[in-house]
């Protein structure tokens, strides 16, 4: 298993529930993570300003697959 150190931030998101969605989603595609709360928004539950951050962090050598896999599909632009 990587270090701590070896960790890097994929995404950010807000809200406790959004973070441990993609985290579950990352893990069942094989890839390790750590998620780092934003003490006083998960104490208090306050998502406004930063408060309720959550960053996503996977190791250093899976950031790439992890965006991959994370990142926002576009939907398809209406034809007519």
């Amino acid at each position: 298993m990587a270090k701590k150190s070896d960790f890097v931030v994929v995404m950010v998101v807000q809200g406790e529930v959004r973070a441990n969605v993609i985290k579950s989603h990352l893990e069942s595609e094989g890839i390790p993570v750590m998620l780092k709360y934003e003490g006083a928004g998960r104490i208090y539950g306050i998502l406004a300003d930063g408060m309720g951050e959550v960053k996503i962090l996977v190791p250093a050598d899976c950031a790439d697959e992890a965006r991959h896999i994370i990142e926002p599909v576009e939907p398809p632009e209406n034809e007519n």
